[in-house]
């Protein structure tokens, strides 16, 4: 009898131990990632003449691409002389708006520390998991004036800081509401920015592109909010998924609805583009579901669900989920 009891217990605790394990909750002691951050915005907007020329050939030479994509798409002063350069620049400090802006900017930010600190924690992570995986060498900060919120190259990532000042602050209020619709005020939220780091240099390096049906992108979406979320395994999903509580909730609520409209309707196995929008891309709602009431995006809580309820019934590690091709997921999806 104590034998049997002893077996049963072990096994017991052999059970509980697998239905536990969590792949994401990791040690990241003596692991070390040393992105160099830059403050573009503020030595462009606050130097003077001979630091600002400096810095601008600088620049030129060690962030090539990121200062490219700032001073010729995102201010628009194309490709031009240092002398005209510097012309445009000084119009761009003295306009009343950029200066507005910018002040909001360096209120909002001027404590980057924490942030910094948080990004690096990511990463961390990220190596952890990847330990051979592409970390950026440069992480800049710009005012990238509306254009972009994050943008990645191959060795470097943008943060246009104008893109988090929250949507209460004046200058985002007044931005034109044929451009900037509501929706979008909403989503420049502080609280995101360590989280749109990561999942932008996420999606750009580690998860390949797909271009077929609309489950290949429900499932490349998932592997990109799985390691977001190893990037900050204590973070609220509703965080990583880029989701109020309230929306992160209705997600979950519905989401065997979602699946079975998606299924109904033969959805899964489309390739247009406008049906893999619909369902992955940020809006005001998912378009084409019967409630509008739904948050944006559902096609990336889906895809994330898929993933957790793959991890979830087989012991494999956070790299090897990359490769892993779409229909094996798809057909271990279970919806508790």
């Amino acid at each position: 009898m104590i034998s049997r009891n002893i077996s049963f217990s072990f096994i017991l605790l052999m059970f509980l131990t697998a239905c536990t394990n969590n792949p994401l909750d990791i040690s990241i002691d003596g692991i070390k990632t040393d992105s160099e951050f830059v403050n573009v915005d503020s030595i462009l907007f606050y130097s003077d003449s001979a630091q600002l020329m400096k810095k601008h050939n600088e620049f030129k030479k060690d962030i090539e691409n990121i200062y490219a994509y700032e001073i010729g798409h995102c201010l628009q002063f194309g490709d031009v002389s240092d002398t005209a350069f510097y012309n445009r620049m000084m119009l761009f400090r003295a306009d009343e708006t950029i200066q507005k802006l910018e002040k909001s900017i360096q209120q909002e930010f001027k404590n980057k520390i924490e942030i910094e600190s948080k990004i690096t924690d990511g990463f961390n992570h990220l190596k952890y998991h990847f330990p051979k995986g592409k970390q950026p060498k440069k992480i800049v900060y710009l005012n990238a004036l509306f254009n972009s919120g994050v943008f990645c190259t191959e060795t470097e990532i943008g943060i246009g800081l104008e893109r988090f000042l929250g949507e209460t602050n004046e200058i985002i209020k007044r931005l034109p509401n044929e451009y900037y619709f509501d929706w979008m005020k909403k989503a420049m939220d502080k609280q995101y920015l360590e989280r749109d780091v990561l999942a932008g240099w996420i999606e750009t390096h580690y998860v390949d592109e797909v271009s077929g049906s609309l489950a290949e992108h429900i499932v490349r979406s998932g592997k990109v909010m799985y390691l977001t979320e190893a990037a900050f395994p204590n973070e609220d999903p509703s965080l990583i998924l880029r989701y109020s509580k309230e929306d992160y909730q209705w997600a979950l609520d519905n989401e065997y609805k979602f699946w079975q409209y998606l299924v109904d309707e033969n959805l899964l196995f489309k390739i247009d583009e406008r049906t893999v929008a619909n369902m992955i891309n940020e809006g005001p709602f998912t378009p084409g579901l019967p409630d509008q009431n739904s948050p944006d995006r559902l096609g990336q809580f889906l895809g994330w669900r898929m993933i957790h309820s793959y991890m979830e019934q087989y012991d494999i590690s956070v790299s090897e989920l990359i490769n892993l091709p779409f229909n094996e997921i798809l057909q271990a999806y279970e919806i508790d």
